[in-house]
């Protein structure tokens, strides 16, 4: 029986968990994983390394050649994990993207623990708390293939098991779960957290 090979895309800002849950994903489906970062590093698809924030600049460009070649080439169903896969993933290959949500509250932690600090905090947390991922990956795919989940106090495990659910159809892939700007004004935390 012929099934058509799935691409499904893991996104959202630094350490909301998009690795962890997209190559125990990849197990789980037997199928081939793609981490953006270290493709881009191993195979010299950067522009410029960004010396204020620390980051480098990949050129998007000869990202998005690369990963068709890559999909095209593969049999079985390809993970894709990195925060800005909407932008280096045509629409056409894409079945689900799942954008991973965090509390920025226990995002910060997270980041803090990663070594995260000054504007490169402070960014990628308001990147958090505006929906950045979420928006990408809306204006490209479109709600039918954009899927949030809230990670918040989730186990690995936890989140894969939701991904698992959405694939096989038994729970419903859907967007506007979480308001994080709404959570921090409400309990007067929005100045702290928004600093940009």
């Amino acid at each position: 029986m012929f099934r058509v090979k799935r691409v499904i895309l893991i996104t959202g800002t630094p350490c909301v968990g998009k690795t962890s849950v997209a190559k125990m994903l990849s197990v789980k489906l037997k199928a081939f994983y793609i981490n953006l970062t270290e493709l881009a590093l191993n195979e010299g698809l950067i522009l410029e390394k960004d010396k204020k924030r620390g980051s480098l600049i990949v050129d998007e460009n000869l990202m998005r050649k690369r990963i068709v070649k890559m999909i095209e080439k593969c049999e079985e169903d390809v993970i894709v994990d990195g925060h800005y896969a909407a932008s280096v993933i045509p629409k056409n290959f894409v079945m689900y993207t799942f954008v991973l949500r965090r509390d920025p509250i226990e995002l910060r932690n997270f980041m803090k623990k990663c070594g995260f600090s000054g504007q490169k905090l402070w960014e990628n947390l308001a990147a958090e708390i505006l929906d950045v991922c979420l928006v990408e990956a809306l204006n490209m795919y479109g709600k039918g293939k954009v899927c949030e989940l809230d990670v918040t106090g989730k186990s690995v495990e936890e989140v894969v098991e939701n991904i698992l659910l959405i694939l096989n159809g038994s729970k419903k892939c859907c967007v506007g779960i979480v308001d994080w700007l709404g959570k921090l004004e409400k309990e007067g935390l929005l100045e702290e957290f928004l600093k940009i």
